[in-house]
């Protein structure tokens, strides 16, 4: 089966704009499709996503899943794990390793999980 070369009906509505009204169309269109997937990456996170960013804060993969297994518990993966261990190193005026450290042992969620769920961190 040979396909119809359509290519002229096509391209009318492209053919009078410049380089530069093309690149512009190009990239809004690419925004438009890919606008859904961003404000997606807003507003969910999973518990592979967070031990990622928990894993390239330097925490080892044997602190990462308590610290995962715990923010689940204390429904705060959608703050951020990493948002989360920071605002307890702040809380507790300790380096945020250390703070890692603390959560991965269950010291200290009662604490933050107070301050994330009263705030709009």
């Amino acid at each position: 089966m040979k396909r119809e070369d359509d290519f002229e009906k096509r391209r009318e509505h492209l053919k009078n704009l410049t380089n530069d009204q093309l690149y512009d169309r190009f990239w809004s269109l690419t925004n438009q499709v890919v606008k859904p997937m961003v404000d997606l990456a807003y507003t969910h996170t999973s518990p592979a996503i967070e031990r990622s960013v928990v894993l390239r804060m330097g925490f080892s993969s044997l602190q990462a899943q308590p610290i995962i297994s715990y923010g689940t518990k204390w429904n705060l993966l959608g703050k951020g794990i990493g948002n989360v261990i920071l605002t307890y190193a702040k809380l507790k005026n300790i380096d945020y390793i250390k703070a890692g450290v603390e959560l991965s042992k269950g010291i200290g969620w009662d604490v933050v999980s107070e301050k994330m769920k009263g705030s709009d961190n």
